[in-house]
């Protein structure tokens, strides 16, 4: 039986908790008694919380530490003497000897693998069954004691709330520990690469060949990580050219939703246009490498531009009409939010229409606007797969959108693909990528955010 078994038992055991504390908890509200504290549901999650925590506290502890104790045991018994002493072979064994004992498989080639699963099947059945009492045991004394504590003063909503809080600031604490963890490790791995490669040059180089050849004679034997390349990419293709599509279709389409279309046409239009943020990217990466970049190709060669079958323009276009519901989005709902007020005060004054949504309307929606601006930004800046498909993988310098162009993203799948050593500085620069594009990332929003509220307390 597995540990979810357990968890599922102990739940019950909860309800049941919860049960019997609401039903003592409901005898103090009689006639002619002194009015409880606390409402005898409150008392019941009171003595329910008391049951389950302690007791899945410990599953969760059980979990980690019984694999290691059923190993042990394997290891020390007699039929696992005869294994081989050590390497691939042995954990081969020990591994199909355990899908025997669990069941996920049915068939063994080694006959020492099917002589070992009845040991695994012991091993793993006591030390359930162990975990299972001591769960039992911790879930029944969380559960008496907190019973015995249920009383018309005793403060049981206090407890609970208590308790509700620090679970909403253990998720909270989740959330700003995953974004250190990551900050730690881009900064660590990054310092082992500043070590072999000058952040000058890694920074402001321009010239970017991360591959190290085997041989000293090899061209390029010795890398070359100048990024600025793959910086200009990234701003030159997601910051530009995307947003150069974006921006005015998303502003104009929230807009012509806001104010001019009629109910009917909103219902249907604005959900088909949220639809495009749904799209697998794989999808819009297709459509860029097979549809977009050929028709952009043909028209080069028509008007006499050299063009590459790959190039910054078929992505940039596509990923820019990727994104358009971020901006459309956001801007909806900030010019939405106006207030009528703002509207009608504008109209009476003789404004026009237009006049109205141009002086007031934008301008009051303006930190919205941003704000979808900046979320759309981020999502082009971290997209993968349209400029692999689209835009190729050379890291070229170049202003010509009509030139293949590779990104800081692309590179960095490209150099943790598959089997690479983490010493060497041709893995380890893809850390150091990371690390500059969070920096950067973060730079510009706060940046944003300044502004925005420089504005927002002039326009207040």
């Amino acid at each position: 039986m597995a540990v979810s078994a357990i968890a599922l038992l102990i739940v019950g055991l909860g309800i049941v908790a919860w049960l019997a504390g609401r039903a003592r908890a409901s005898a103090f509200a009689a006639p002619g008694k002194p009015r409880p504290h606390s409402l005898p549901g409150q008392h019941g999650w009171y003595v329910a919380l008391w049951t389950v925590v302690p007791a899945l506290l410990f599953i969760a502890v059980w979990s980690n530490v019984s694999g290691g104790l059923v190993y042990s045991d394997v290891i020390a018994s007699p039929e696992a003497q005869r294994l081989p002493a050590f390497g691939m072979q042995r954990q081969a064994i020990l591994g199909e000897a355990y899908r025997l004992a669990t069941g996920a498989s049915t068939t063994a080639f080694n006959p020492q693998a099917r002589a070992l699963a009845p040991v695994y099947e012991r091993a793993i059945s006591f030390y359930w069954w162990i975990g299972l009492a001591v769960a039992a045991l911790a879930a029944f004394a969380g559960g008496a004691f907190a019973f015995s504590r249920v009383s018309p003063k005793f403060r049981a909503r206090t407890r609970v709330e208590r308790s509700v809080m620090a679970l909403l600031l253990l998720a909270s604490l989740i959330a700003i520990i995953t974004t250190l963890g990551i900050i730690v490790s881009l900064l660590f791995e990054s310092i082992r690469f500043f070590g072999m490669v000058s952040p000058v040059e890694f920074l402001f180089g321009l010239n970017w060949s991360p591959q190290i050849a085997i041989r000293a004679d090899q061209a390029g034997s010795s890398g070359a990580f100048g990024a600025v390349p793959l910086f200009w990419g990234t701003i030159f293709i997601g910051a530009i050219i995307a947003m150069i599509v974006a921006i005015p279709l998303g502003l104009m389409s929230a807009i012509y939703l806001t104010q001019y279309a009629a109910p009917s046409v909103r219902s249907w239009m604005k959900p088909i246009l949220e639809i495009l943020a749904g799209v697998p990217t794989v999808v819009y990466g297709y459509f860029a490498a097979l549809t977009v970049a050929p028709a952009i190709r043909d028209f080069a060669t028509m008007v006499g531009i050299p063009s590459s079958t790959e190039s910054a323009l078929a992505a940039g276009l596509v990923m820019g009409i990727m994104i358009i519901p971020f901006v459309s989005s956001m801007a909806d709902d900030s010019i939405a939010a106006v207030p009528q007020a703002m509207r009608d005060g504008s109209l009476a004054m003789g404004a026009t229409k237009s006049e109205t949504i141009k002086k007031v309307l934008v301008p009051a929606a303006l930190p919205g606007v941003v704000g979808g601006v900046l979320l759309a930004v981020s999502r082009a800046i971290g997209e993968t797969m349209i400029v692999v498909m689209a835009a190729g993988l050379a890291a070229n310098l170049t202003a010509n959108p009509f030139e293949s162009v590779t990104t800081v993203t692309t590179q960095i799948v490209q150099l943790l693909t598959g089997d690479q050593e983490f010493d060497s500085p041709k893995t380890l620069a893809a850390f150091a990528l990371g690390l500059v594009l969070f920096l950067v990332t973060l730079a510009l929003n706060i940046i944003a955010l300044r502004v925005v509220k420089k504005y927002r307390e002039a326009y207040e």
